[in-house]
């Protein structure tokens, strides 16, 4: 099993910068593909960005140039740098874990943290 906490979101005029977090538990960290992923009202649930245990990190083409993320093997934490945000990034933001085992997968998800952007 594996908890995820998020933390860092907020209130942000357009054209800011927000940095979230998400803290992994366990010992596993290192062989889970992590993801940011969010939902704004009256939409589905969409992939951000991805970083996973092997190969390059992913991007969503609406973020692609002002997003980053990246992971702390040392403090099993993942972060999304957010930079030049607009109105379209408000969204509740979740932390997504991935983990295979053999045939199996397994998904694990965070409570979300809730990102505003507004003037």
């Amino acid at each position: 099993q594996v908890q995820l906490v998020e933390s860092g979101g907020g209130l942000v005029q357009p054209g800011g910068s927000l940095r979230l977090s998400c803290a992994a538990s366990g010992s596993i960290f290192s062989s889970l593909d992590m993801a940011w992923y969010r939902q704004a009202p009256g939409k589905q649930r969409e992939l951000v960005a991805i970083i996973p245990t092997v190969g390059r990190s992913k991007f969503a083409d609406a973020v692609k140039g002002r997003f980053t993320i990246s992971r702390d093997f040392a403090k099993n934490t993942v972060y999304l740098e957010m930079n030049s945000l607009s109105l379209e990034d408000t969204a509740v933001y979740y932390c997504n874990a991935h983990r295979r085992v053999g045939a199996a997968e397994y998904d694990y998800w965070g409570q979300g943290t809730q990102v505003t952007v507004s003037s």
